[in-house]
């Protein structure tokens, strides 16, 4: 109820079980229960909210005026279906408690979610319920004040290979090449020896080229620097060596940079608070936002893990290969824990965009088509429209020329 109210629509409210209150409060007020009590704002309340644990909840999507809803309320209801259960239930991530098999990377599966299923993902829904549900309750009570809220845009730059080929061991960069050799990737062994010769050339070294751009364009964003020891899904150049170091400590003079957690973290809490501990001492500053590797976000073991590790802010809610909103809001939110029935200190921000979801578009025309819609969704309710891209595919060669949209989608959104 606080983010569609509070956090979304900038209503201050306050809560009571008892009648005698109820009736005496003169402003503004609803009754969330099976039946009004008088002839006040009523939402017939839907029985998940009230509950413990975990059911396996039969949901059948409906239509608000053109908006996909669920939990209906019957016709007593001012408006049409439990507005609060169901952003609870896109919120708290619900589904994802519930049994069902993970991808080969240890996550949930975007087509296992409802959002995908019944066709809203590009939409952030709940904020799209609120914006409704806030003219319905100044029909009723034109005197309800707000504080507005200001639409946002992030660029996230998700930095888990710094670079491609320079700065390795010499053990790596001869495994390199005879892998190459083997492969016959004879253009790739002509760019790695390129590189071995004059670092600089690097094609994921887009590190300049991305400050410049964001000093131009002055849009806010954040690095996330994966600080971890070699494993076999984290192959980042050596913590220990120095131009590396010097690099992180470079951006950090100019830009937000925080964790980008490895996938080895994720199987160790130690290793998740030596590596915080790891970049906070080489920045000189405290690192409180995380990103999760490949986005792997186990609910609710993944935040449970953060907020013992003292991380404030996440940056992981969103699919990889999917454009859309995982939780179903654009507006960030503090992550409720249903098996612990306690609300953690740790402030979610879900992202819209991961750049990997582009691979399957063949040019840049159809990449608009998808974001402009979404953008001007999450423009209209105000809320935030966070992307995230790798210097790995800015760096590499593709028919949507990566570093040329990047610029076009800084440019075409951050406003």
């Amino acid at each position: 109820m606080k983010h569609v109210f509070t956090r979304i629509l900038g209503i201050e409210v306050s809560f009571t079980t008892t009648v005698e209150d109820f009736i005496k409060h003169s402003g503004p007020k609803i009754t969330y229960t099976k039946q009004p009590l008088q002839n006040e704002f009523f939402i017939r309340s839907n029985a998940l909210l009230f509950e413990q644990g975990i059911n396996d909840i039969e949901i059948k999507i409906e239509n608000w005026e053109e908006l996909p809803c669920f939990f209906e309320a019957g016709e007593r209801s001012n408006i049409p279906f439990d507005i609060f259960s169901a952003s609870f239930y896109l919120i708290s991530r619900y589904e994802e408690y519930l049994p069902h098999v993970k991808d080969e990377l240890g996550r949930f599966p975007v087509k296992e979610s409802l959002a995908y299923q019944n066709d809203f993902l590009k939409r952030p829904l709940v904020d799209l319920w609120a914006k409704k549900f806030l003219v319905a309750l100044k029909e009723r009570f034109p005197e309800i004040e707000q504080t507005k809220k200001k639409y946002q845009f992030t660029s996230i730059i998700n930095v888990t290979t710094s670079h491609c080929f320079a700065y390795r061991s010499f053990i790596r960069t001869i495994g390199g090449i005879l892998l190459d050799l083997s492969k016959f990737r004879l253009l790739r062994l002509f760019k790695r020896v390129a590189v071995w010769l004059s670092p600089r050339k690097d094609p994921y070294n887009n590190f300049t080229y991305l400050m410049n751009l964001h000093k131009e364009v002055k849009c806010k964003t954040m690095f996330f620097f994966q600080f971890a020891d070699y494993s076999k899904h984290d192959k980042n150049v050596s913590i220990h060596k120095n131009k590396f170091r010097y690099l992180i400590k470079s951006v950090a003079d100019y830009s937000i940079v925080s964790l980008s957690a490895s996938y080895s973290s994720s199987l160790s809490n130690t290793t998740l608070k030596e590596e915080k501990s790891r970049l906070a001492n080489l920045i000189n500053r405290p690192v409180s936002y995380s990103r999760m590797r490949y986005n792997r976000v186990h609910i609710p073991k993944t935040y449970q893990d953060l907020v013992e590790t003292e991380f404030t802010d996440d940056y992981t809610m969103g699919y990889t290969h999917e454009i859309g909103f995982r939780a179903g809001t654009c507006t960030p939110f503090y992550f409720y824990d249903i098996n612990l029935e306690v609300q953690q200190p740790i402030k979610v921000h879900p992202f819209a965009v991961c750049d990997y979801s582009f691979l399957k578009f063949k040019k840049q025309a159809q990449v608009f088509e998808v974001l402009d819609a979404m953008y001007r969704e999450t423009k209209e309710v105000q809320g935030n429209l966070n992307i995230v891209f790798s210097n790995e595919l800015l760096g590499s060669s593709n028919r949507l020329k990566w570093l040329e949209l990047y610029r076009a989608i800084l440019k075409r959104y951050y406003v």
